[in-house]
């Protein structure tokens, strides 16, 4: 199962190491085996591909729609990737397809600000989809953060830093509230200095309120 999704990973791993020279960091917090969702800020088309080659586990990404209908949606569907409709205000497809992967032990990545921010918000708002999963299964999140450049020859190189996982409140609000926190932090601990100080934090109960 999944065997072009290994494939890939096994050819372009190497290249996407030698082009951009990631840095992993706390890539103890992804589960050995077993469920979990991954979830963390989106600020590159690469960022799939990072947390790829973070875990060598089989690593099952939400991603657009418009992608597996294009004309490498096969590569997409192949892959394993989950596809969801942005325009859509309920991509309820999308959420059992996820949560069935998860209740068979897999790992699923999800982009809570559901599209890259080109803002100087740290962080967009958040939606709802890894929240219900782990509020759903009982799956634990392991939150991410991503910083630097995918450059050659970056001042900062691109890093992702794995922090520790998260286990559902009682509510998907409480447990979306305790993601952000939790992405917000790790953001802020990495960041390059001069990225974060034109970086604007807006807190999550301030998103709500607008």
């Amino acid at each position: 199962m999944y065997t072009f999704y290994k494939t890939l990973r096994f050819v372009l791993g190497p290249v996407f190491r030698i082009l951009y020279r990631p840095q992993v960091i706390g890539r103890e917090n992804i589960p050995a085996q077993g469920p979990a969702v991954i979830a963390g800020n989106h600020k590159h088309a690469f960022d799939p591909i990072l947390i790829d080659i973070s875990t060598k586990r089989v690593v099952r990404t939400l991603a657009k729609k418009a992608l597996h209908d294009g004309a490498f949606g096969f590569l997409f569907r192949s892959a394993g990737t989950i596809p969801v409709d942005l325009h859509a205000k309920h991509n309820p497809a999308a959420l059992e397809a996820a949560v069935d992967a998860i209740e068979h032990g897999e790992l699923v990545n999800v982009s809570p600000e559901a599209k890259r921010n080109y803002t100087s918000e740290l962080l967009l708002p958040f939606k709802f989809g890894a929240a219900v999963m782990a509020s759903r299964t009982g799956a634990e999140i392991v939150p991410y953060a991503i910083t630097g450049e995918y450059k050659l020859f970056p001042r900062h190189r691109v890093r992702v830093v794995f922090g520790s996982p998260i286990k559902a409140a009682d509510t998907p609000e409480q447990t979306n509230r305790m993601l952000y926190e939790a992405i917000a932090n790790l953001l802020r601990e990495n960041m390059p200095p001069e990225e974060l100080k034109l970086r604007h934090y807006t807190t999550y109960e301030s998103w709500e309120k607008k």
